[in-house]
């Protein structure tokens, strides 16, 4: 099974690079603690098997090729826990929870977009002093 999965994983992360790194100028990206959220038994195969930190090194050799840039949020930026439209985190919440209210404003979110949108919020406007060279890293 192994040797039909990795090619395919491979071609994956390959093309899904590719395509991120020649339409879009600005790509931001969580970094993920990969390692901590292994440590849960439920999800340990398919944190491993998602080749997070290839994505990322194949994200920004790429974009270096095409001219993008990549911008990496702070581990500990509660992109998924900050509420989008007035800023309170929402620090009790679990992982199983996947809509939540905010108890500042009352707005429903649902974790993943509003991850997405705060990622993107807090990334910096392009300019040539806030960005790295090629390579280099990105944190925030």
């Amino acid at each position: 099974m192994w040797f039909r999965t990795a090619p395919r994983r491979k071609d994956f992360l390959h093309k899904t690079t590719t395509r991120l790194a020649r339409t879009k100028s600005a790509i931001a990206v969580e970094t993920l603690n990969v390692k901590g959220m292994a440590a849960n038994r439920r999800l340990a195969r398919a944190i491993s098997d998602a080749g997070f930190a290839e994505f990322v090194r194949l994200l920004e050799y790429k974009a270096s090729w095409y001219g993008s840039r990549v911008w990496k949020a702070d581990r500990w930026f509660a992109s998924s826990k900050t509420c989008g439209a007035c800023g309170r985190v929402e620090r009790d919440l679990t992982l199983a929870e996947r809509t939540w209210g905010c108890s500042g404003c009352g707005v429903v979110h649902d974790r993943d977009h509003n991850a997405a949108r705060n990622v993107l919020a807090a990334m910096p406007t392009p300019n040539p002093n806030m960005w790295s060279s090629p390579g280099s890293s990105l944190e925030r």
